[in-house]
């Protein structure tokens, strides 16, 4: 049985390699996307939940990635209001 994990970031390489740990990983996945729109469409293609915030998606998981596109977003989605 996979692990519970978190996912933040869902552009280009994000998207594809949350899906790899939901569908091939049996992980069961959370989402965080600054687009939300991105979020749900990931969602209702590879199921798991998408979080409101990142520390809502994070909360309770055993793993957290982050792919974003710099540094300062690296630091909003970890060390800003919401991460």
């Amino acid at each position: 049985m996979g692990k519970r994990v978190a996912f933040i970031g869902l552009g280009v390489m994000g998207f594809p390699m949350a899906g790899h740990l939901a569908e091939r990983g049996g992980h069961a996945v959370s989402v965080y996307n600054r687009t939300r729109a991105r979020a749900e469409q990931w969602v209702t293609r590879f199921g798991g939940t998408l979080g409101e915030t990142p520390a809502a998606a994070a909360k309770g998981a055993e793993l957290v990635f982050c792919c974003v596109g710099d540094d300062p977003d690296v630091r909003e989605v970890t060390l800003g209001k919401e991460g």
